[in-house]
């Protein structure tokens, strides 16, 4: 069995004081120590204390694992916990510390992390939250990493647990019929909101230093704002998705969930390049660089943001869109079914964050003409749901199991079709009006370019016109439409089905985003500022968000609970 860091670190103390014959304290200052040191730890921070030989990489790990011992099995934001091969591998990283011959650390050296269940990890099931990637003798076995976890470990980090998420990242909360529910870190009561709310809540309850999340439609930066963090969608094509269970693949999109903005460049750069498994890497600009470098003297002092006017005035964007098949009548009343009022509450706090923008020196445009309601008609004809299956068979192809490598193969070997947004037979999604949408493969269906491809185009030339006739440096809005339910009792007379935003639109274009904290709500929860900008002006962007994080108070760390009253189940144990 292994002992734990705080079993060590009380049997040394202990140890200490026999010897000089005092009597021991309640809590041993070794623990008081590293609980002073670690929690919120900086990648920074961190790095300089393995230079110091303050901590070991062991410890540090040992740490992290002792939190998510303590406190998941009420949070719940592991679905499984990798010890094993994390304290291995750090194991390793000692040793090679140790003899002087690790050569150059990466830049994320001995930093402990946690990856989406949605993402393969090579050996371990990719449950992505659904029960049906878990069935004795049919698991999803990852048969190597995604690209961005191959990344991330020749990186130097050690992964710690696999996050839970709703299945296939279907949801704008988080409950998975693979392992349960998961609670805010700052109410468990409370929704993290999805899909990387596992994520989220484990990165905020300081189980891990970071992690990636997945964003098809908010999923990276919705969850970031109800939990104070910092949540970064990458231009689309700047990070590679390859090994990422799909939802919609044409709107999926991974980046990296931190606690500061620097942590969360620092992964992005790690993450960033070119994959010959995602053709949209392919199309990155060679000039485009991911870095930190003159990220501490970014200034907000002449920046000049919009706000968007169909954000504030709640004109709802239909998720997948809506083909052109559909009768403009018929497509209004779709549009208007998605409809998401911007609540009072939400509505003041980002008065507020726009206050502390114009105090730091930013000019700040409201009007009804920057992305006008117009804007959301546009980007609702993007449609993209014919096209779900198609992003599966990709995946599968290359990621899937040994016994199947496609939704047919999967039906076929299990006796049961996979998940119901997977294949594509949502009714409410493939039935309307004057349109039946059949599963198809993007590159040979007829129909691409007036569904999907044109309305893109078009949509994402009225968002550079925009910027362009403006004179504007990005955009700011809320991240979400409300603050996050409290999920213990019922929601509008039904269970809640978490926070909503309405900022799927930028994976309808992919330009970069990134949430930042921005103050708490009476009740404590925090609140979330998104910040968009130009295609491939990611690094700019990172300057931007890191000048608002130094002119604006820091994030107020949740207090977490070692009991609660919610049921969770026990973590899996990784392979």
């Amino acid at each position: 069995m292994t002992m734990t860091l705080r079993s060590l670190l009380t049997i040394s103390a202990a140890l200490a004081v026999a010897s000089s014959g005092c009597t021991s304290p309640a809590v041993p200052v070794a623990v008081i120590a590293a609980d002073r040191d670690l929690l919120d730890v900086t990648v920074p921070t961190l790095q300089q204390l393995y230079a110091d030989k303050r901590y070991t990489v062991t410890q540090v790990v040992q740490w992290h694992l002792d939190r998510i011992d303590r406190y998941n099995g009420v949070y719940g934001a592991i679905e499984t916990v990798l010890r094993e091969s994390a304290l291995a591998e750090a194991a390793r990283l000692d040793a090679e510390a140790a003899k002087g011959d690790g050569g150059a650390r990466g830049p994320l050296w001995g930093v402990p992390i946690v990856i989406k269940a949605n993402t393969s990890v090579q050996g371990q099931v990719t449950t992505a939250g659904w029960e049906g990637f878990t069935r004795a003798g049919h698991e999803l076995m990852a048969p190597k990493d995604a690209t961005i976890v191959a990344k991330f470990r020749a990186a130097g980090a050690i992964i710690v647990g696999l996050a839970n998420m709703p299945d296939l990242a279907n949801s704008d909360t988080n409950r998975s019929s693979s392992f349960g529910r998961t609670g805010n870190a700052y109410d468990v009561r409370f929704s993290p909101g999805g899909s990387s709310g596992g994520v989220v809540t484990a990165v905020a309850a300081n189980m891990a230093v970071l992690g990636n999340g997945t964003d098809t439609g908010n999923s990276i930066r919705m969850p970031a704002a109800t939990s104070a963090l910092v949540g970064v969608f990458p231009t689309r094509g700047l990070v590679s998705i390859a090994g990422i269970a799909p939802l919609d693949w044409l709107l999926d999109n991974t980046g990296p969930i931190a606690r500061t903005v620097t942590d969360a460049a620092i992964a992005l750069a790690v993450m960033a390049g070119k994959d010959s498994l995602d053709p949209a890497t392919l199309l990155a600009p060679d000039s485009v660089r991911v870095t930190t470098e003159g990220m501490a003297t970014a200034s907000l002092k002449g920046k000049r943001f919009g706000v968007p006017a169909f954000i504030m005035a709640g004109s709802g964007i239909p998720f997948h869109g809506i083909p052109a098949g559909v009768p403009e009548r018929a497509a209004d009343s779709i549009r208007a079914a998605a409809n998401m009022t911007l609540r009072d509450d939400t509505r003041a706090m980002f008065m507020k964050a726009v206050a502390a923008l114009r105090a730091a020196g930013a000019e700040v445009v409201i009007s009804d003409s920057i992305l006008p309601p117009s804007f959301a008609k546009l980007a609702s004809r993007v449609s993209t749901y014919a096209y779900m299956r198609d992003g599966t068979d990709r995946f599968l192809a290359t990621f899937g199991p040994a016994a199947y490598h496609s939704a047919a193969q999967y039906e076929q070997v299990v006796g049961a079709p996979l998940f119901v947004s997977s294949i594509g037979v949502e009714d409410h999604f493939r039935y309307m009006p004057g349109a039946r949408l059949e599963q198809r493969v993007l590159d040979t269906d007829a129909e691409a370019v007036r569904n999907y491809q044109a309305p893109r185009r078009a949509m994402l030339a009225e968002y550079v016109a925009t910027l362009d006739r403006m004179k504007l440096d990005g955009f700011v809005y809320p991240a979400i439409q409300m603050s996050p339910p409290d999920e213990s009792m019922p929601q509008d007379g039904r269970v809640s089905e978490g926070p909503h935003s309405a900022t799927s639109w930028v994976n309808m274009i992919g330009v970069p985003a990134v949430v930042v904290y921005a103050g708490s709500y009476a009740s404590g929860l925090p609140f979330g500022l998104e910040l968009s900008a130009r295609p491939w002006r990611d690094r700019e962007l990172m300057g931007m968000a890191h000048a608002w994080e130094q002119a604006t108070p820091r994030r107020t760390r949740p207090t977490l609970v070692d009991a609660g009253l919610l049921p969770v189940v026990t973590a899996r144990v990784g392979k």
